[in-house]
């Protein structure tokens, strides 16, 4: 979740790192600091609160003539969002910095052992822990002393290392935390937690694994087995975003234009993988053999969030077209149960980054259990993708909104894709069939396209009611409860206002004892199997005189009777409603939390990407 950048080139360093920790304000922080060489000493700026207190103690050090640094942005595990406990962390000597993605899980005992060794301790962090094993370990071979450190911890760390001693090379290691490196002929050498970080100026990647080190001078890179110590031949991959991707685009925050980019980004993931001829969908990156296939017998979705509302979704499709049993787990209780997992078992992770600790720790065991493994992931070549045996990407592209819009609808739209593959590969489903639902998901991106501005507009005069709530229901039957889940999540984290999100046959048998005339409900009730279900409902709670707002069919009269807070939505197929119902409630919450002045695209306590349990 912290966000590291580190750079060695031509470039003066100062403005390179504090772009790059601008590209990464996504993943969340609560304070950030600066590490830089001038004149064979460091140079340390840190603040605690956002990047711009950080700049303004920076001020006219911005043009320092120093070409090496390293940059950080905390998200707290241990000790306060402090400036004293802000990274980079330095050694006794200030000789030496760190700076950390992860968790030191054995910190504790560590701090007590170099405490009696005479180190001296300035934080409350785990981190500093590292900055002091690299010191005790330290002769005059950086690497060795590094790699002692790092095989002396417990946890997941992505780290990067500066020392005077070697003024001109940064140090770079990666266990169970993403880190990726960016190559540049004319701009040198970077390393970053993700890569919109390295788009100004590279997309040439290197992706680092588990327990690999890697050398970066300004005109070279090398990787190295942390395990054997021998040289580790890497890929360079081009990565297809531009900068400008990563940008609002004229939107007042990155949150709107992502839910606006979702019609393009259904149109990606979707894009050459259905053929609308024979209706056969085609998914190489699964990797599965047709035995592999006919040998499941059960499926475990696992995930965490928004993408275990996906997964609860897919659970609906799947064991409707493709006729197999789907259990869906939060990630971060699967790892901890008695699973019932053998090699007749397909465990299907789903994540937007491909680096979520509890998914990755859930795909690992289930792995050992004899599972093979799909995820479903938006970054490519992500720990997710690389451990797995088969993978669906999203290409919904870089989601810089904490708050998962475009990569949440992509993950539909390619478990939708899986549903019709499974589905014809155990011949459940006719091609047919295939070909109606392939086009059905095909159109759905334009209708979204044509109704976004409608719907946006409807939902900024509707939230003015609404705006000021304390509290919010969102409800919903079949394949649309894990909606209401998903809009209630999405409001709660971006406008702060307590909402909760039920199956509407739930309300009787508890939180209907909340309805009075001050809660507002938002009820999907589209014209399908359960409607008549939904809209008796929906009755009970106008009985109680809740304040309903209603999502439904185009042509619904009915629902006039009901309330004068309608927004209708034209008739698609069933199965594509949860995709279509979605862009009401994301921009729900987008407009109230805009009208609240809160601050939609980092919300506070939270991360874009989880990486530490």
């Amino acid at each position: 979740m912290c966000g590291i950048v580190g750079y060695c080139g031509p470039r003066r360093v100062v403005p390179v790192v504090l772009e790059g920790l601008r590209r990464l304000e996504y993943r969340g922080y609560d304070s950030a600091g600066i590490v830089y060489l001038e004149d064979g000493k460091l140079v340390k700026h840190r603040s605690a609160g956002k990047l711009a207190n950080l700049e303004a103690i920076i001020g006219d050090s911005i043009i320092a003539p120093s070409h090496v640094g390293l940059g950080h942005t905390r998200w707290a595990t241990h000790g306060a969002p402090t400036t004293e406990n802000a990274h980079p962390h330095s050694d006794c000597k200030g000789n030496l910095v760190v700076i950390h993605n992860g968790i030191i899980e054995n910190y504790h005992s560590l701090r007590e052992e170099l405490k009696e060794k005479g180190h001296l301790f300035s934080s409350d962090t785990d981190t500093e822990v590292l900055a002091h094993l690299i010191e005790e370990n330290l002769d005059d071979d950086l690497v060795a002393a590094v790699k002692k450190a790092t095989s002396q911890v417990e946890g997941s760390y992505a780290v990067g290392v500066l020392w005077t001693g070697m003024p001109d090379t940064l140090v770079a290691v990666r266990n169970q935390s993403p880190l990726v490196l960016g190559v540049s002929e004319q701009d040198g050498n970077f390393l970053a937690s993700d890569i919109p970080a390295l788009l100004p100026y590279t997309n040439q990647v290197v992706f680092m694994d588990d327990m690999e080190l890697a050398i970066l001078k300004a005109d070279s890179h090398q990787v190295f087995s942390l395990i054997t110590g021998e040289p580790v031949k890497k890929e360079i991959e081009t990565i297809d975003w531009n900068s400008a991707m990563a940008e609002k685009a004229g939107f007042k925050h990155f949150m709107l234009k992502e839910i606006f980019e979702q019609p393009q980004a259904i149109t990606n993931t979707v894009s050459g993988r259905i053929n609308l001829q024979s209706g056969e969908v085609d998914l190489p990156e699964i990797m599965l053999s047709r035995a592999d296939l006919d040998n499941i017998d059960r499926i475990f979705l696992v995930a965490c969030g928004t993408s275990w509302h996906a997964a609860i979704v897919a659970k609906y499709w799947i064991e409707k077209y493709a006729n197999i049993t789907v259990e869906v787990d939060i990630a971060s209780e699967f790892r901890y149960r008695h699973l019932l997992i053998n090699e007749r078992v397909l465990t299907i992770s789903i994540s937007q980054s491909g680096e979520t600790a509890d998914t990755l720790a859930g795909i690992r065991k289930a792995k050992e259990l004899g599972s093979k493994i799909i995820t479903i992931c938006n970054v490519v070549g992500s720990t997710m993708t690389r451990e797995a045996d088969g993978t669906i990407y999203t290409h919904a592209g870089p989601e810089i909104g904490v708050a998962s819009t475009k990569a949440f609808i992509s993950q539909l739209a390619a478990l939708f894709l899986f549903t019709l593959y499974l589905g014809q590969k155990k011949k459940i489903i006719s091609l047919e069939k295939s070909i109606e639902l392939g086009r059905e998901l095909i159109n759905i991106a334009g209708v979204i396209e044509t109704e976004l501005p409608r719907i946006q507009a409807e939902v900024k005069v509707l939230i003015e009611n609404y705006y000021d709530s304390r509290d919010f229901l969102f409800v919903g039957r079949g394949l649309n409860f894990p909606i209401a889940l998903e809009g209630a999540l999405k409001l709660k984290e971006i406008s702060y206002i307590h909402a909760e999100g039920y199956a509407s046959g739930e309300l009787k048998h508890g939180p209907i004892a909340l309805i009075d005339k001050d809660m507002p409900v938002l009820a999907l009730v589209p014209q399908d199997e359960v409607y008549q279900k939904s809209i008796s409902n929906v009755e009970e709670i106008k009985a109680r005189q809740g304040r309903i707002i209603l999502i439904g069919t185009e042509g619904d009269s009915h629902l006039k009777n009901i309330t004068d807070d309608v927004i209708y939505l034209p008739k698609v197929h069933e199965a594509m409603n949860p995709i279509l119902y979605t862009i009401p409630a994301q921009l729900l919450a987008y407009e109230i939390a805009s009208r609240r002045g809160c601050d939609v695209d980092q919300p506070r306590n939270l991360a874009k990407s989880v990486t530490v349990e």
